[in-house]
């Protein structure tokens, strides 16, 4: 059965009350209304839509611009509005005076860092991902859309929420339940086959594209982190993905794929995709293709790490034999001058620090500054943001972790930032397990 003859969503006409359930289901709407009154954007008045944003002066530490690697000792950084007016030596910035001061004295301050694979399925997750250093983040993809609730919460509320890319829902060959999450959607719950002809794979980019996702996540394996499946089962082939691609790239969006096997990775890379996610068992040939085509490489170490302890034997063997072969891969893509970005694929209500990623990324054999961009500079040309996030630089957003000690000595200091600022708002971090 086909889906060609339904008409095209409409967005407009349901996008307004799908996205209305996807804020409730997130409580999204709930943390807007009980969050504390704040400064408008300049224009704006107090109240509005506009994002509340920040002032703030963050000074006496020492500075890493992770772009340069170049080092600045007693630093000031300026943030006005939420953006960085000034950074740099103390000598060289004016200091306002009606600006609130963090003091860094004896500590280390980088740009926020970037999860460039988690899923966000409430606000409390939104805002402990903050917390934990993440202050930019790119969606894995939801359930029920709760991902674009969130990227809304972010630009009106940047304190409480990651500024997000969003996924929508996932293109992958069985809904399940998430067919309930778009009149638009059900069409599909009447195929046979699930989501795989031409038509419905459209059909499902279409759908994704018109509630506003910022980029589309399919797969071409099944999941590593369910003992009933294995994750070298292919379940699209290169045809079916190419179709997935260029329904993305005629909304003018990229699409990230959830990879195991050899061949499911180059499967997906010769399709066109923007990031092969996970890939263990990613080949040298398809690695040599990837810095060519220019593909970014997700690994999501802390997710395989996290199976080595999952309780089920199954799982815990398929994380203790994956993890070095993902380490080795990593390394390999490196050397090869793959992009390599951080993402901890984070989910089901437990949310890791992004520092665990780059603490990984360090352990695969890339040099601590390497491993930082991973997590700034990186991410951020990823997710299309390398002009506004990344670096702590005039006319960046000021976002902005503190750590206690230096992070090319040590990048596990990353995992336990203590101070936390978004949009110019000084956040107190968590104290989280690890």
């Amino acid at each position: 059965m086909c889906v060609d003859s339904v008409p095209p969503p409409p967005g407009r006409v349901t996008r307004r009350g799908v996205l209305a359930g996807a804020a409730a289901l997130a409580g999204t709407a709930a943390s807007l209304s009980a969050a504390p009154s704040a400064a408008a954007a300049p224009g704006h008045a107090p109240g509005s839509a506009a994002a509340r944003v920040g002032d703030l002066v963050v000074e006496g530490g020492t500075l890493l611009d992770p772009a340069t690697g170049d080092v600045t000792e007693d630093a000031v950084v300026v943030i006005r509005a939420g953006i960085v007016r000034e950074a740099g030596a103390r000598a060289r910035v004016e200091i306002p005076d009606d600006a609130p001061r963090l003091d860094a004295h004896g500590r280390w301050v980088l740009p926020g860092l970037v999860d460039a694979h988690i899923h966000l399925n409430t606000a409390a997750e939104a805002r402990e991902a903050v917390r934990q250093g993440a202050t930019s983040a790119r969606s894995g993809s939801t359930n029920f859309y709760q991902d674009v609730a969130v990227r809304e919460l972010a630009r009106q509320a940047p304190d409480l929420a990651p500024r997000l890319r969003a996924a929508g829902v996932f293109v992958t060959p069985d809904l399940g339940d998430t067919v309930l999450a778009d009149p638009d959607l059900t069409p599909l719950a009447r195929l046979k086959d699930g989501v795989r002809s031409a038509e419905a794979l459209r059909r499902a980019v279409e759908v994704n594209l018109a509630r506003g996702a910022d980029v589309i996540k399919t797969r071409v394996n099944e999941r590593a982190g369910l003992p009933e499946q294995d994750p070298l089962t292919q379940v699209y082939s290169y045809e079916q993905l190419s179709e997935i691609v260029a329904a993305a790239r005629r909304g003018g969006k990229d699409v990230l794929c959830h990879s195991y096997s050899a061949r499911g990775c180059d499967d997906a890379v010769r399709a066109g995709i923007r990031s092969l996610e996970h890939g263990v068992f990613v080949g040298e040939r398809t690695l040599h293709d990837m810095r060519r085509r220019g593909t970014y490489f997700t690994p999501t170490l802390t997710a395989i790490a996290g199976l080595a302890d999952s309780p089920d034997p199954v799982l815990a063997e398929r994380g203790r034999r994956y993890l070095p072969v993902l380490k080795e891969a990593v390394r390999a893509a490196h050397s090869m001058g793959v992009n390599l970005v951080a993402g901890t694929d984070s989910s089901g209500g437990r949310i890791e620090p992004i520092g665990r990623e780059v603490e990984l990324m360090r352990a695969s054999g890339l040099s601590a500054l390497d491993a930082i961009r991973a997590a700034t500079t990186r991410s951020a040309q990823l997710l299309g943001l390398q002009r506004t996030v990344g670096r702590l630089t005039r006319g960046f957003a000021g976002d902005a972790i503190v750590v206690g000690g230096d992070p090319l000595a040590d990048v596990s200091v990353l995992k336990t930032p203590l101070h936390v600022v978004r949009a110019g708002f000084a956040l107190k971090a968590f104290r989280f397990r690890l």
